[in-house]
């Protein structure tokens, strides 16, 4: 690990604290390969670049990251290196002083997925050890499934903040879980977040089964942008040029030629084994192309989560970006092809999202066992349903494919879970079962008997 990579590091750490913390507090939870003389120069930094606050004296000094400053002439985070300040120095220049630059396909083909590397394996390290919330045995999804309704809340608000939507994450929260729309707002803006719902649902329900490719980011397009662009452009590569606003970038507008540079974003993105390399190349690649009309941004976010739906990561929710911050970060992509901004806004946002995740949970008191064997039970109860089992044949055959199923710690509950959702199962509840309104009718009719 370079110097600099353990200095972003002490900064990411003391970003995840919710209390200021002491040297030797900090020290343990950095882990080996730091000495205290070095860390106490890198705070003695940090704390001038005011990205860190010292509190007290002496023995009793303690410190915390300075966070995200909400003084209107803060120009950029301090979650940014100092190489991604020289970057973003660049992107912030007046336009006349920047020249326009063209889709840079060279810098495309040079990536070779597993051999190059947009995120450095320290930080591969670390994004996995923060985001890691399932054992390899869980189903796609199973994680997502658990903090759903906190996802579509924080992803919906954080991913159309940085589009300009103005509802709060309060407003956010009362659209999406009650159907409530906040007073004095666009259509526009509640069609933007209730869009992100379904292109998340969407994600969450087919993780078993979805894969990296042009279909499915397409699909998210669709979803993102229905009644937000022409229905003829929704989920298809754009027939006309756009412009960037505040940058000098110019992308293809040949409709086949963004086709084609989709598909190959996809393929090779799908080559790429590691998710959070995979999530990174992704929300790169799919906002730097600028395939479709509008909505290029949201669905680069969203296709960024794949990877980590699926592997039972916590998902990507763009927690405390600033909008002028990301839009930097985007442009010095568009510009320079320097990611070095969008990595470090990244593994910021990612860090804190996770803390924040945990406590979620515990909040929550989650039925692991109703989550983690969710297409198990789902099989049982179509069976049944379709079988025609009640009484006495109905008890032995769910019995005897628990015994199948899953481990005797959690028989029981697994048991349970079955006549649970037997005993409140209607036509309403019916999606993805394979079983017909008749079926089920027949099934309720010879159990009443």
């Amino acid at each position: 690990m370079s110097l600099r990579d353990k200095k972003m590091a002490v900064l990411r750490q003391l970003g995840l604290e919710s209390e200021p913390v002491g040297l030797t507090e900090l020290m343990l939870r950095l882990g080996e390969g730091y000495k205290e003389r070095s860390l106490r120069r890198w705070l003695g930094l940090l704390v001038e670049e005011g990205a860190v606050k010292k509190i007290g004296q002496k023995r009793g000094t303690k410190y915390i990251a300075a966070g995200r400053s909400e003084e209107a002439n803060d120009e950029v985070s301090s979650c940014f290196s100092s190489a991604s300040l020289e970057a973003i120095e660049v992107v912030k220049r007046p336009l006349f002083e920047r020249q326009p630059v063209a889709y840079a396909d060279d810098w495309f083909d040079s990536y070779q997925p597993n051999s190059s590397y947009y995120l450095p394996e320290v930080l591969r390290r670390q994004l996995l050890a923060s985001g890691e919330r399932a054992n390899g045995q869980d189903p796609a999804g199973t994680y997502a499934h658990q903090i759903f309704n906190r996802l579509i809340i924080d992803l919906s608000y954080n991913s159309s903040r940085l589009e300009g939507n103005t509802y709060s994450l309060l407003d956010t929260e009362r659209l999406l879980l009650h159907g409530d729309t906040a007073e004095g707002k666009l259509n526009e803006e509640k069609a933007m977040i209730l869009n992100h719902k379904e292109a998340i649902r969407y994600l969450v329900d087919n993780a078993p089964r979805i894969e990296v490719s042009r279909n499915v980011i397409c699909t998210l397009h669709y979803l993102l942008s229905d009644g937000l662009v022409e229905s003829s452009e929704a989920g298809k590569a754009r027939k006309h040029g756009v412009r960037i606003g505040g940058s000098t970038y110019i992308p293809f507008e040949d409709s086949r030629r963004l086709d084609e540079q989709l598909e190959r974003i996809a393929r090779k993105a799908a080559l790429i084994r590691d998710p959070y390399e995979q999530s990174l190349f992704l929300l790169v690649h799919v906002s730097y192309l600028q395939a479709f009309a509008d909505v290029n941004k949201r669905t680069a976010r969203l296709s960024a989560n794949i990877p980590l739906i699926k592997g039972n990561l916590v998902p990507a929710a763009f927690r405390d970006v600033r909008v002028d911050d990301y839009m930097a970060a985007m442009i010095a992509v568009y510009e320079l092809q320097d990611v070095r901004p969008v990595v470090d806004l990244y593994v910021y946002s990612y860090l804190r999202t996770c803390a924040a995740y945990d406590s979620t949970v515990k909040a929550m008191g989650f039925d692991e066992v109703r989550v983690r064997y969710r297409q198990e039970r789902r099989e049982v109860v179509r069976e049944v349903v379709l079988r025609g089992l009640a009484g006495e044949e109905l008890r032995a055959f769910v019995d005897e494919e628990a015994g199948k199923r899953v481990p005797m710690a959690v028989r029981d509950g697994f048991v349970a879970d079955v006549f649970e959702d037997l005993e409140q199962i209607d036509e309403n509840r019916l999606a993805g079962l394979g079983v017909t309104p008749e079926q089920l009718k027949m099934w309720q009719e010879r159990s009443r008997r």
